[in-house]
């Protein structure tokens, strides 16, 4: 079966989808993006991802390219008529087509959408074998890492070293030493005195979705935790850790630059939330996606 694209209001088989030369997408990185997982066919906290669309959008000041319930009517057509049940969907949104000048076209021009989904893995039912190595790498990335665009060159490089050193992902260091969040992923760690930390909400790490649903099952849960951002060396020295994203929900980080996290297993904490999002993923709890 061929798989279709959603290219500016078209369905189309992928070896016909195309956008233009001038898309200021592909001329300047000019656009934003959303990944939102799809799991036995529903999407999963669709309304943070939406919300964080609408806000990546008003922050670079691109148009929105349509009604929010449009968008997720298109967003389940793409997924159903990609047959995908479990994997995820992937929309981006540019400013435009227009020629190639630095300021926004005057007159506007219509923001292009494109909408793509893919078959992927379940999420295991437990943690074991779930755990990753990653890598510390230097983060070079823009001062806006809280808008979700698609201008990912620093991204795709501290990744692409993890990969080449037999890691998952890569932990971004700032000059100061201190961590802000993996290539693609948020981070957590329990601390040396057993307190479940994540860095609070800033310019330099994104607001991820899934790093959003799991606060509101501790909060639920009545679970402690502070937002409360850790160096390297809290990080290495921690009992454990673990990355939130779209893709990998809760993931276990076991080894760090060749060293393993605490005793290089899955920690109790990592265990019960991984355990505690799996219910959530599954509409198992009271925060089941919109």
């Amino acid at each position: 079966m061929s798989r279709i694209a959603y290219v500016n209001g078209r369905y189309l088989p992928h070896r016909e989808a195309a956008v233009s030369i001038e898309d200021r997408g592909y001329q300047f990185a000019d656009g934003v993006y959303e990944v939102i997982p799809v799991l036995a066919g529903r999407l999963i906290d669709e309304g943070l991802h939406l919300d964080r669309l609408a806000r990546s959008l008003a922050e670079v000041r691109i148009a929105s390219p349509m009604s929010r319930a449009a968008l997720g009517a298109v967003l389940r057509e793409v997924a159903w008529r990609n047959r995908v049940r479990d994997g995820m969907v992937y929309l981006q949104v540019t400013r435009g087509v227009a020629r190639r000048e630095h300021p926004f076209p005057a007159p506007r021009v219509p923001p292009a959408l494109v909408v793509t989904a893919r078959r992927g893995a379940r999420v295991p039912d437990a943690p074991d074998g779930w755990g990753i190595a990653a890598i510390t790498w230097p983060d070079e990335r823009w001062a806006r890492c809280d808008i979700k665009t698609i201008g990912l060159l620093p991204n795709v490089l501290a990744r692409q070293a993890a990969r080449e050193q037999g890691a998952y992902e890569a932990v971004l260091v700032d000059g100061a030493g201190n961590v802000t969040e993996g290539a693609a992923a948020n981070i957590w760690i329990v601390d040396d005195a057993g307190v479940l930390r994540t860095r609070a909400l800033d310019p330099a790490i994104l607001p991820g979705c899934t790093r959003a649903a799991l606060i509101g099952l501790l909060q639920k849960e009545d679970i402690g935790f502070e937002e409360r951002g850790f160096s390297l060396a809290e990080l290495r020295a921690a009992r454990e850790a673990f990355l939130t994203s779209a893709t990998s929900f809760v993931r276990p980080v076991l080894r760090l630059d060749g060293a393993p996290i605490g005793d290089g297993e899955v920690g109790p904490v990592t265990r019960r939330l991984f355990a505690l999002f799996a219910a959530h993923v599954g509409g198992k709890s009271n925060h089941a996606d919109p």
